[in-house]
């Protein structure tokens, strides 16, 4: 197993070394141990991944993927983002083993043990990877957060609650039915936790 040793940065390749029953991230030459997605991860990932699959399927856009797929943004920025959108125009940094470059979608479904690591970090670094569109799915406020680049940040395309239908500037003619991402499986989920 690779291990980081303190002031040492963690590349791509260090990260080829790992075992594959793990799932690893790394940011800023940070090795970041992730844990298996829980059930009600999945179902929310489901509930996003297969209409926006479906949708950018029929209309020919380009391609998604779902966890687990390596996007390498450099040689010690590596992710597993939940769901991401390549475009047909950048089908070329999809490659046998790693997407290799920036999508142009990355959806992250937030849980209490990621929402630091998945509302800061992965904000500031998507943005300066220049990722056009970027959704946090919360699961404790039942909101999606949409954010649209705009110079070297994200502005706020939209905050979509229970009852509010999710649109996205990268997608026109997509929607998405909130109450549809955290439908009642979801919810009878999200009661045992309480």
């Amino acid at each position: 197993m690779v291990t980081q040793r303190s002031g040492t940065l963690v590349t791509y390749e260090d990260y080829l070394d790992m075992p594959e029953d793990e799932r690893y991230e790394i940011i800023d030459g940070e090795l970041i141990m992730a844990a298996a997605p829980s059930l009600l991860h999945q179902m929310i990932q489901d509930n996003i991944g297969h209409p926006l699959g479906a949708f950018i399927r029929a209309n020919g856009l380009g391609r998604m993927f779902a966890a687990v797929t390596d996007v390498l943004l450099s040689e010690i920025n590596v992710v597993q983002p939940d769901i991401l959108f390549v475009s047909r125009a950048r089908a070329s940094i999809m490659t046998y083993s790693a997407v290799r470059g920036a999508p142009d979608l990355v959806v992250e479904i937030l849980s209490p043990s990621n929402t630091q690591h998945g509302t800061v970090r992965k904000r500031e670094l998507y943005a300066r990877f220049r990722v056009p569109e970027y959704w946090q799915a919360d699961s404790d406020t039942l909101e999606v957060t949409v954010l649209a680049l705009a110079g070297d940040d994200y502005d706020i395309a939209g905050v979509y609650k229970m009852g509010d239908t999710l649109v996205s500037p990268m997608l026109p003619g997509f929607t998405l039915a909130v109450d549809d991402i955290f439908d009642s499986d979801v919810l009878a989920l999200l009661s045992e936790r309480s």
